[in-house]
């Protein structure tokens, strides 16, 4: 006998009561777009998003991977990541270099975007301040332990 089909279904108070409980999207993406939206509004006088910046750092660590290894970096979708790339490009930030010979064009920060980084960080630490603050020191610690844990994923779509 097939025991789930006779299970009874959960009601939906029990179902509120272990999502409010247990569940760890809620509250990972209601930090993500506090965190997020402290970092905007300290870098948009720069004309610049948090992610944006984000984009910026990864590339020159990177430096001259594809926009495939960009992506899994950043564990984004493939449309994702070639929407936020794309920006960063026509903005001068970052150069795609066309090779001599072979496919793969490796992506690299600008003096444009090294100069924008620079003056830009003054904003990233004052809203890195005000995120530990909001986090906590175990809570900023927690973050970064964690995402310096993920896989590189392949990337979707």
């Amino acid at each position: 006998m097939n025991t789930k089909a006779m299970q009874t279904p959960d009601s939906l108070a029990s179902i509120v009561n272990e999502v409010t409980r247990d569940c760890l999207i809620t509250p990972s993406r209601r930090i993500s777009r506090v965190v997020t939206k402290l970092f905007d509004q300290e870098l948009r006088p720069f004309g610049l998003s948090s992610s944006q910046f984000s984009l910026l750092v990864l590339i020159a660590r990177l430096d001259g991977a594809s926009r495939a290894d960009i992506g899994r970096a950043n564990h984004q979708e493939r449309s994702t990541s070639t929407r936020n790339l794309q920006l960063v490009l026509d903005q001068g930030w970052a150069e795609e270099i066309i090779p001599v010979k072979g496919r793969t064009r490796p992506v690299v920060i600008s003096q444009a975007g090294r100069d924008l980084l620079a003056k830009a960080m003054s904003a990233w630490r004052a809203a890195q301040a005000q995120a530990r603050h909001l986090l906590g020191v175990d809570g900023a610690s927690a973050i970064v332990q964690v995402s310096t844990g993920l896989p590189v994923e392949e990337l979707a779509g």
